[in-house]
């Protein structure tokens, strides 16, 4: 699995439009929708889902990156969206710090050890201070589509 298999360009929203947590999810949800990965009917329980989780357990993980996530009868195909904010956003992090890229993952619901190896795939390359730094100053969507291939290929550092 790679990050540009689950990774569109038109996945990536760079700016964020939101300012806040659950704008922000819903803007990516919209994302995800608009590129075909989801379909409109399941919107509203998508981000249900996506917001019931954040209340339990915040997705926002420190270093500036957060990692919602869901698995949905519906969703066919292993997808993500990425979005970048240059404010900064409250995600109720671990590190009490603002996230600045967010990763929304959809899982098809029959398949978790999928969803597994995409989180452990995006946790691998969020771990690294470079990627994370150049996810953060990029400033359009093909170059973080090139950085996702770069990662993919293992080009990008530590």
């Amino acid at each position: 699995m790679k990050l540009t298999e689950i990774i569109s360009p038109d996945s990536i929203r760079i700016p964020l439009q939101s300012t806040e947590r659950n704008e922000i999810i819903a803007e990516l949800i919209d994302t995800l929708i608009a590129a075909g990965a989801a379909d409109a009917s399941i919107r509203e329980e998508l981000l249900e889902k996506v917001l019931e989780r954040e209340r339990k357990h915040s997705t926002g993980f420190g270093r500036g990156v957060a990692v919602p996530h869901v698995k949905h009868k519906s969703i066919e195909k292993m997808t993500a969206a990425i979005g970048v904010s240059s404010k900064g956003i409250d995600f109720n992090s671990l590190d009490k710090q603002p996230v600045y890229t967010v990763f929304l993952l959809l899982s098809p619901q029959s398949r978790p050890e999928e969803h597994l190896q995409a989180m452990e795939l995006i946790f691998k390359n969020l771990s690294k201070d470079t990627f994370r730094r150049e996810l953060r100053q990029a400033d359009d969507a093909a170059k973080i589509h090139s950085l996702l291939d770069d990662a993919d290929h293992h080009r990008v550092g530590g």
